[in-house]
């Protein structure tokens, strides 16, 4: 069958051949295609005309915003212990500060320190500040010695005790200093622990919940109550958190001093000493009370050399007045005759539990003693370096040249 349809006149009045089916079709489907091309193109213009518009709106309200933050105004009130932790950031202390209500926002405590220099050296622990406080009060704040609080030196050849000083008063030792540290805030708002608490804790908490080393943990348990944990918190820099508990104060410090004391060697060190981890502690805080430290290998190698002789006593005077509380090495002719664990004038061999605080030098003096035949020493100059001498005539000698120089 043919497509043809017949012939019709157009608009001319021309008599023009009709189309087939099949081209109507082809150019309706052309027509639907090209209306829906345009349809397309016309979405996208306004796509894009509103993403503009979008954008020049965000960036009107963004220029209004310039320069505005939330921001309390004044110095603040009460008391707000803040943690600023290694690594923090200005932003990430301004943060920690808003969270707590320290300042009104972040960007208030940013802005302030962007011209200051200090704040990038700002160290961690804990800082007392202020309740709403303006992001300038707040930088200047942190900044001062006031706010800083809850830290702890600790000294090489410090005690846990206090002790009793020339004039007939009390230097506070490790425990005291501890306890004294939980407290914060000028009106004792914060709860404290008081030193009875702290030494409390000390005497009856159990040793390996504090964190006392595995390698320790026999020698400390057989120690008096009181002694228990003397010689396990090395020297350093420690931060407690105001109102902290007691047991919770002594498990981070003691902790810490463990991992401090294992980067020092232990308890590795002590095997080719000859003598146990927890001796070697001993013999480190003798050295540590007895000499300084560019004479601790040799201190220590007179103790050694001692406690190997068959018929020598250590002959300490620090270990005599350690259970007196004295921090003196001048001892008594009737303190030396006082019979007791720690009397190594009449006790030979060490003394039953460390002594003192023990730095990181003194417990590398005691791993490794320097060689020599050393057995007797004593402080001949005024500044504190000492004699060494092979036997009792050489030592009466330097005895004598320390007491023309003044030494003692």
């Amino acid at each position: 069958m043919s497509d043809d349809l017949g012939l019709f006149a157009d608009d001319s009045g021309e008599t023009t051949r009709p189309r087939g089916r099949r081209q109507v079709r082809e150019e309706r489907e052309r027509f639907r295609r090209r209306r829906r091309q345009r349809s397309v193109t016309a979405l996208a213009g306004l796509f894009v005309l509103l993403l503009v518009g979008t954008g020049v709106v965000y960036g009107v309200s963004q220029f209004l915003q310039i320069g505005t933050y939330d921001d309390y105004q004044g110095q603040g009130t009460g008391d707000v212990v803040v943690e600023v932790e290694s690594g923090d950031t200005v932003s990430a202390i301004g943060t920690k500060l808003r969270q707590a209500d320290v300042v009104a926002s972040t960007k208030a405590f940013v802005k302030a320190a962007e011209n200051n220099r200090q704040i990038n050296g700002i160290q961690p622990g804990f800082y007392l500040m202020k309740s709403k406080m303006s992001g300038q009060a707040a930088v200047t704040h942190i900044l001062s010695p006031e706010a800083k609080t809850g830290r702890v030196e600790v000294r090489g050849g410090q005690r846990l005790e206090d002790q009793l000083t020339p004039d007939g008063g009390h230097s506070p030792g490790i425990l005291t200093k501890l306890a004294e540290a939980t407290c914060a805030g000028a009106q004792g708002s914060r709860p404290c622990a008081t030193p009875e608490q702290m030494h409390e804790v000390a005497a009856t908490a159990d040793l390996a919940s504090l964190g006392v080393p595995e390698w320790a943990l026999e020698g400390a348990s057989k120690a008096e109550p009181k002694r228990r944990l003397e010689g396990l918190i090395m020297p350093g820099i420690y931060d407690i958190k105001p109102g902290e508990a007691p047991e919770e104060v002594l498990r981070q410090v003691v902790t810490k001093s463990a991992a401090m004391l294992e980067a020092a060697g232990m308890p590795q060190a002590a095997e080719s000493t000859g003598h146990s981890p927890y001796e070697v502690l001993i013999i480190a805080s003798l050295v540590q009370s007895e000499g300084i430290a560019k004479d601790f290998p040799k201190v220590s190698r007179v103790v050694y050399n001692r406690l190997t002789h068959p018929v020598i006593r250590l002959g300490l005077d620090s270990t005599i007045n350690y259970p007196l509380d004295k921090p003196t090495l001048l001892t008594k002719p009737e303190d030396r005759q006082r019979p007791g664990p720690y009397n190594t004038y009449l006790n030979y061999g060490l003394p039953p539990t460390p002594i003192s605080t023990v730095s990181k030098e003194a417990v590398a003096a005691a791993e490794k003693p320097e060689e020599g035949g050393w057995k007797y020493f004593v402080k001949c100059y005024p500044d504190g370096t000492s004699c060494f001498a092979n036997n009792d005539q050489e030592h009466q000698a330097f005895i004598e040249e320390a007491r023309k120089r003044g030494a003692f």
